[in-house]
């Protein structure tokens, strides 16, 4: 009669409607990874401990309709928003091979346009243990004026980890305990954090020379093994003193090969010597031969401090370093001055005269300079001053001063920069001295080169020319604005012709440029400058780019092109298209907004673009306009969507909303269409039967005949008169459906395969077996676990934990109960939850009993899960009862957890299971009859009752 009930009112109700539904985004962040624990601090900020070099999940469990957006972000580790190859914006996160430095606060932004965002966080606390490192440091002091002198020992124990480590100090095998031991002192620095462990050993005495082991434990949280270091101390023990086999600075010229040799002078135990660079690694082409370093024919590149250390952990390390210099050489530049006293530009009998000479070395202070007349070299005198070093200059710049220049002092003179001794080429530049060769600059912009235009991406030339003046210049660019920069990135460029070049142009290097002559190569006097105009032109920049536009048939549509920017500003074409076709027109007014105005119809319906022109180039306006629907919107917070079928099947019920329903044409009924491995199981038409969508009201469809416990893919899509939407996807799940406990409910007692509902949790260790006393193993251990079940039967079953082999201690295994919905009932007058009597009897015989705890997982965004009530070790021989209240805020699940003890005779079993609605009696006494297979029988008024209301809807439909 039940099936009768159920099959009838299935196919009156398949489709039902709802109310609005539209709600703001809600979210909570659960794990799913490699998690070690995860609780709540004093200030409730969940936090996630994880070990390094795990895989860290994090899942963003959305509600809220239309459905989420999700997007994560991260402070206090990190300023970047890449997680590995994890997009950031899936409701999981995941990363591979956590690190330490990604530890911090994890943001889960959940979006959907309705109201505000909703932010969660969780703050992932990645722990981890470094080997230990130990060294030894050595005093000497004076005790009583001269009798004797002390000699103390301290060994420091340094570790990175999280949390802070703890440390153990031992002699040999034998552990160091300070209160037993008054030669040691073992203390904590005042300024670390629990990082480091010192042990003092005062005024050694001969069995203090022996085997130190600094073993560090984080307590094996994470499971994350103690790590340990040994030092051997020995009357020889002594720190690393090196000498290098060169002076602090070297200094070569390129090509030559180079070596380095560190020898080390003393300690033991033997130092280890190691060779690095500053800045930068060593070069590739850098040979390490113990402690000597080679390096074959050096460049430039390869100039910098090459560093020795030698460590064997007593003392400090030894350091030494050398400053590799390469003699570089190159730019070598002139300066003309005129007298600067007399404010003059030109050169003039009788007035001083200053010839400058600089060039850009490496080492700078070891250029050497030699003044040339005519090819003769210059030597101090009266009328000619030789300045090694002038100080009016830049720093290593040579001058020559002509004092009182007379007709003699006309001449040609050089300037020979180069290095004594070495290979490297040296430099010249001549300059020419007389009243012809040498005058003023003069700095001009051809004509019509003032401004400058050019298409953006295109390359342009600005020109600023030295047109007279002796010798000419070279000429250097800069923006007029002060904070803007070159295209190449330098404040400043220089040309020798005047011609500044650029490529790719682009419309950010608009604007003016400064060009003006540079103060060597030539008279170094008041600069000339210039300024050139660059233009770049671009095509129209138009909003919007892409509008995608809905509308019922035989109205009128107005699309609209707003030109946001163009330069040149003025218009020269605006033409309309459909479907890549020249839409004839009127030529359209230039100066006014692009407008196009038409009755939408069947025929007219696609893709229209307008294009707008300058002289720079065409932009584009598209516009898709159609009187297809929009979209369906799934909704995937429908309460307990699931309902089992006979034979093994199952129903799912399906509900969405209509994106807009009243922007296009009315809506008629929706395609959907069910696939398996993309192979279509259903492919039908839901008629609505005359009733439009209406905004944020929800619609259902029922999916029947669905295998337990396969997914699908249904797929949905709207119809109207005149056209289809598009399909939207979404997988359905099977999962288990809510149940009603009722005062009429009776006991599980696991008679059935099906056990009631209960099912075994995936991430646990292990599973609960279902047994009688006729199935139980012959050679089972004697001394633990039940004979029978609770009620003394042969035939009864029950549900245990098989602790034997290959079981190890700690080992889990759940069970869960099916999941009762509780938001169909009210809790009693004043109180918003319902109290809920949970019993069940226990079984714990054996001398390894471990643990037998029961949760409550309540579901709501997420699941969590709370101990109600624990049970360890041996309880006796008997079935034993117990019982409790729960007053849950949702939906939720019995959970049974099963630990296993430290061996095999730690069996532990349950029967009798019994959920009901009311807080628990003192003398409970449990029904007699037994729930099979999970099954519950509804009464027929039930049944009644919900047909009546299918039947009524319907009519009020």
């Amino acid at each position: 009669m039940e099936l009768f009930w159920i099959l009838l009112f299935s196919s009156v109700c398949p489709l039902a409607w709802g109310q609005g539904v539209y709600a703001p985004a809600n979210a909570q962040i659960v794990h799913s990874g490699a998690a070690c624990n995860v609780k709540d601090d004093n200030i409730s900020e969940r936090i996630y401990t994880i070990k390094e070099g795990d895989t860290l999940v994090l899942q963003c469990i959305v509600k809220g309709h239309p459905r989420p957006q999700v997007r994560w972000t991260k402070t206090a580790g990190s300023a970047s928003d890449k997680f590995q190859e994890t997009s950031i914006y899936n409701e999981t996160l995941r990363i591979e091979g956590i690190q330490r430095v990604q530890g911090g606060r994890y943001y889960c932004k959940a979006d959907n346009g309705v109201g505000v965002a909703a932010i969660k966080s969780i703050r992932v606390d990645v722990q981890y243990l470094d080997t230990p490192v130990l060294t030894v440091h050595q005093t000497i002091s004076d005790v009583r004026g001269s009798y004797y002198q002390e000699k103390t020992v301290f060994l420091r124990c340094t570790v990175n980890s999280n949390p802070p480590a703890r440390f153990i100090w031992k002699r040999g095998n034998t552990l160091i305990e300070q209160s037993k031991d008054n030669g040691v002192d073992i203390y904590e620095p005042l300024y670390t954090q629990g990082e480091t462990k010192v042990l003092k050993l005062k005024n050694l005495r001969p069995k203090d020379f022996a085997d130190y082991t600094c073993q560090v434990s984080v307590r094996n949280v994470c499971n994350i093994e103690d790590k340990s270091v040994t030092f051997r101390l020995t009357n020889a023990t002594t720190p690393p003193m090196i000498r290098l086999s060169v002076n602090d600075t070297v200094v070569v010229d390129p090509g030559q090969d180079v070596l380095l040799t560190c020898e080390v002078t003393s300690g033991f135990p033997p130092p280890t010597v190691t060779w690095s660079r500053y800045p930068g690694p060593l070069p590739l082409s850098a040979q390490v031969r113990g402690p000597t370093l080679i390096l074959r024919a050096v460049t430039p590149a390869d100039a910098g401090f090459y560093n020795c250390s030698a460590v064997n952990n007593v003392g400090n390390p030894a350091r030494k370093n050398a400053n590799l210099v390469v003699r570089t050489m190159s730019n070598l530049t002139f300066q003309i001055t005129p007298d600067s006293n007399k404010d003059s530009e030109t050169i003039q009998m009788g007035r001083d005269l200053k010839l400058s000479c600089h060039v850009d070395a490496t080492p700078q202070d070891k250029v050497n300079y030699t003044w040339y007349k005519n090819g003769a070299p210059v030597f101090n005198s009266d009328s000619l001053i030789l300045l090694r070093s002038d100080p009016d200059m830049a720093p290593g710049t040579s001058s020559l001063e002509i004092v009182d220049m007379k007709f003699r002092d006309l001449a040609t003179y050089s300037c020979v920069a180069n290095f004594p001794g070495s290979r490297v080429p040296e430099l010249r530049v001549d300059v020419n001295i007389s009243q012809s060769s040498v005058s003023p600059p003069m700095l001009s912009v051809p004509p019509g080169g003032q401004v400058v235009s050019v298409r953006e991406g295109g390359n342009a030339e600005l020109v600023c020319l030295v047109v007279d003046g002796k010798p000419r210049p070279p000429v250097l660019w800069s923006r007029m604005e002060k904070d803007l920069l070159m295209p190449s990135g330098a404040t400043m460029v220089e040309t020798p012709d005047g011609r500044l070049r650029l490529k790719n142009v682009s419309r950010d290097m608009m604007g003016l440029y400064r060009c003006q002559t540079a103060p060597y190569n030539g008279l170094n006097i008041k600069r000339r400058e210039a300024q050139v105009q660059l233009n770049v032109q671009y095509p129209p920049i138009l909003d919007p780019v892409f509008q995608d536009m809905r509308s019922r048939n035989y109205q009128m549509v107005t699309l609209t092109c707003t030109v946001l920017r163009s330069n040149p500003p003025r218009l020269t074409d605006i033409r309309w298209f459909r479907n890549g076709d020249l839409i004839r027109m009127p030529m359209p007014d230039l100066k006014e907004t692009p407008e196009l105005k038409f009755k939408l119809e069947p025929n007219n319906n696609g893709s229209y673009e307008c294009r707008v022109s300058n002289n720079a180039g065409t932009s584009t306006c598209t516009f898709n306009v159609s009187a297809q629907p929009y979209n369906a919107e799934f909704y995937f917070d429908t309460p307990n969507p699931v309902r089992i079928l006979k034979g093994n099947n199952y129903s799912y019920n399906l509900q969405w909303t209509q994106r807009d329903p009243e922007a296009t044409d009315r809506i008629i009924g929706y395609w959907i269409n069910v696939r398996k491995n993309k192979q279509s199981l259903l492919s039908k038409q839901i008629d609505l039967k005359g009733k439009e969508p209406e905004k944020g009201v929800l619609m259902s469809y029922t999916i029947s005949d669905l295998r337990i416990p396969l997914s699908y893919e249904v797929r949905l899509a709207p119809i109207t008169t005149y056209s289809t939407g598009d399909y939207i996807s979404r997988i359905i799940q099977y999962s288990e459906p809510y149940t009603y406990p009722r005062s009429s409910d009776h006991v599980c007692g696991f008679e059935d395969e099906r056990i009631c509902g209960f099912s075994q949790d995936r991430s646990d260790i292990f599973d609960w077996t279902r047994q009688n006393h006729l199935t139980q193993n012959p050679k089972r251990s004697a001394n633990t676990g039940p004979e029978t079940d609770r009620s003394g039967t042969k035939e009864g079953y029950y549900m245990y934990i098989e602790a034997s082999r290959p079981r190890v201690p700690g080992d889990r295994a759940r069970l869960l109960s099916p999941l009762y919905n509780v938001t169909s009932v009210r809790g009693p007058k004043g109180s918003g939850r319902v109290p809920y009597c949970v019993s069940f009897y226990y079984h714990m015989k054996g001398k390894h009993i471990g643990t037998l705890n029961v949760l409550l997982r309540v579901r709501s965004i997420a699941s969590v899960d709370s101990v109600v009530w624990t049970k360890s070790g041996q309880q006796g021989p008997d079935w034993k009862k117990a019982f409790f209240d729960i007053s849950p805020s949702g939906p939720f699940q019995i959970v049974f957890e099963g630990i296993r003890g430290p061996s095999f005779e730690g069996d532990i079993a349950i029967d009798d299971v019994f959920i009901t609605i009311g807080k628990c009696k003192q003398e409970n006494t449990v029904a007699s009859a037994v729930l099979i297979g999970g099954s519950r029988s509804l009464p027929l008024a039930s049944w009644l009752t919900f047909g009546l209301s299918c039947i009524l809807s319907l009519l009020h439909r």
